[in-house]
């Protein structure tokens, strides 16, 4: 006779299934209870990650909580700008807030506790470059370098035009295999070509 399954093993597995981390209400539609998933977290089984998100506590600490929760939080942003930087080791800037592209006239998103600083991206811009990266398990929107860059020159205002430069060398001298014919491409969707042509012919 096979043993049944507990409620809390059948809620461990599924934890474990789903990369150890459940949006509650997917929790309650895969069949844990909700009185389940509350004594999970009580005894500390469970960790709750941002409103509405839960983890295993046994999983490895997160490497990047914030990005983890903006994409869990805000499925449509893309990281962008200094913190889309920072991901790809193309600035020495330590980002005071995580900078967040939204299509224009978006709402900005509550996510508790998180210094988000929001940038309303026009298309084609705003879907333009968008490369989905593994954070924790968690798939997270961020632009490519190649994007992060012509986007730090667009808002060169916001950022600085030292940042912007500094990101276009630093990825000229570090990248395996420096495009920049798509950095041009970005340029263009940017509108800022002839703000950066004397910086690329600089950095060649």
């Amino acid at each position: 006779m096979p043993i049944r399954e507990t409620s809390f093993g059948k809620a461990r597995r599924l934890f474990t299934q789903h990369q150890g981390m459940l949006r509650t209400g997917e929790a309650i539609r895969l069949g844990i209870h909700p009185r389940t998933l509350y004594a999970l977290r009580d005894s500390g089984e469970i960790e709750r990650v941002s409103r509405g998100f839960y983890r295993l506590s046994a999983k490895p600490a997160l490497t990047n909580p914030d990005l983890v929760t903006v994409a869990l939080r805000a499925p449509r942003a893309v990281i962008c700008l200094i913190s889309a930087l920072a991901h790809h080791g193309l600035t020495k800037e330590v980002p005071h807030t995580v900078d967040v592209a939204l299509p224009s006239h978006a709402q900005i998103p509550r996510l508790g506790g998180i210094p988000l600083r929001v940038f309303w991206y026009s298309e084609p811009s705003f879907s333009t470059g968008v490369q989905p990266v593994s954070i924790d398990g968690v798939t997270v929107r961020i632009y490519s370098p190649e994007k992060s860059i012509a986007d730090c020159f667009k808002y060169r205002n916001k950022v600085g035009l030292d940042v912007a430069v500094q990101a276009l060398r630093m990825y000229r001298e570090r990248a395996k295999r420096a495009d920049l014919r798509l950095i041009e491409t970005f340029a263009r969707v940017d509108r800022v070509e002839k703000v950066m042509r004397p910086y690329l012919e600089a950095v060649l």
